[in-house]
């Protein structure tokens, strides 16, 4: 793994500003340079929550510092190091980031790869001012469209909500997400991937995630109706009572049920299927969370299924593998992230 000196360097020398922390713009077409894959007929798509990767200081949340896990700079430079190896050990061609800071830590995980990766970093900024996170992705395949975002609102609870909220009606949008579209081996495919607001059954998170789901419903039936197949993925911090994780956890929300197409205002009008369909239960699951403090990674109750990918019909008959790699310890203490890397293969 290369030095950070050599990283600091290089986006010294390549980038024009250190506060840099967005490239959602698309590169000029050159021909046979835009889809950068070593083997053109598969596509490796991973979905990774990469806790915290925050390499420049961000004072609204205190990171890296007392406000997230990375107390210092220096714990913050192992972090990155850790997740840039899982990165290599999985190769991917296309992975999309939950909890980055921005378009410099991207670039930092590219440059500490040891192999010539051919990815290019995009990352459109959100409006979670208060944590400083965002999502992006590193690709082998640049999109055909600069990748933007909605910043449409919906009220909630929504109707039909069994979260259990009882406050006032009120209004929210996606702070976390991109939209961007890609052309791969003749598909058009409208890739769309978010990190919804944390914590599963707690109701009024819970009522304000369906209406986060609300929102991308409507994106992801766009492009449906003009006949894209569809990638929604990301943290979405909700269970799918469909392709149950596990320990069997049931969701309070409709989130994955709204983002499927099974409920809300577009339900029975497309459909999307989670790929954890093709994983053994007791392998269904992606993040840990020491729920009790007590530091006991060995209790099974701690570990869930929060980060999923859900594909349209047309992708789905392609699927040639799915899994999520679980080849690092969660432990207090860990420099890996709190969450596993989801991974689907297809064949084209």
């Amino acid at each position: 793994m290369k030095s950070f000196f050599w990283v600091f360097l290089h986006l010294w020398t390549f980038s024009s500003s250190s506060s840099d922390t967005e490239c959602p713009l698309v590169p000029p077409v050159k021909e046979g340079t835009n889809d950068r894959r070593t083997n053109q007929n598969n596509l490796r798509l991973v979905q990774y929550n990469v806790e915290w990767l925050f390499i420049d200081y961000y004072s609204g949340s205190d990171c890296p510092g007392n406000g997230c896990t990375w107390k210092n700079e220096s714990e913050a430079e192992i972090h990155m190091n850790a997740v840039a190896e899982i990165v290599e050990a999985l190769k991917p061609d296309i992975i999309h980031f939950c909890e980055i800071e921005g378009c410099d830590e991207l670039k930092m995980v590219e440059y500490l790869l040891e192999e010539n990766t051919d990815y290019l970093p995009f990352l459109k900024k959100g409006t979670d001012t208060g944590t400083g996170q965002n999502v992006g992705i590193l690709s082998k395949i640049d999109p055909l469209k600069d990748l933007y975002r909605t910043e449409q609102k919906y009220t909630y609870p929504i109707n039909g909500s069994k979260c259990g909220y009882t406050g006032p009606v009120t209004s929210t949008g996606v702070s976390k997400h991109l939209i961007t579209e890609f052309r791969i081996n003749e598909e058009n495919i409208a890739f769309i991937g978010a990190h919804l607001i944390a914590i599963p059954t707690y109701p009024a998170r819970c009522a304000q995630r369906e209406a986060q789901a609300m929102i991308l419903q409507e994106v992801i039936y766009g492009y449906m109706l003009k006949d894209y197949e569809v990638i929604m993925m990301g943290d979405f911090n909700d269970y799918d009572g469909e392709v149950l994780d596990l320990n069997s956890d049931k969701p309070t929300s409709h989130v994955l049920d709204i983002l499927k197409g099974k409920y809300g205002n577009r339900a029975g009008e497309y459909e999307l299927f989670s790929v954890a369909e093709n994983i053994v239960q007791n392998e269904r699951y992606s993040d840990w969370w020491d729920s009790d403090d007590n530091c006991n990674t060995n209790s099974v109750h701690d570990y869930s299924m929060i980060d999923h990918i859900l594909i349209s019909s047309g992708l789905r008959k392609h699927i040639s593998n799915v899994s999520i790699y679980h080849g690092y310890k969660e432990f207090c203490g860990k420099y890996n992230s709190d969450h596993y890397p989801v991974i689907v293969d297809f064949g084209f």
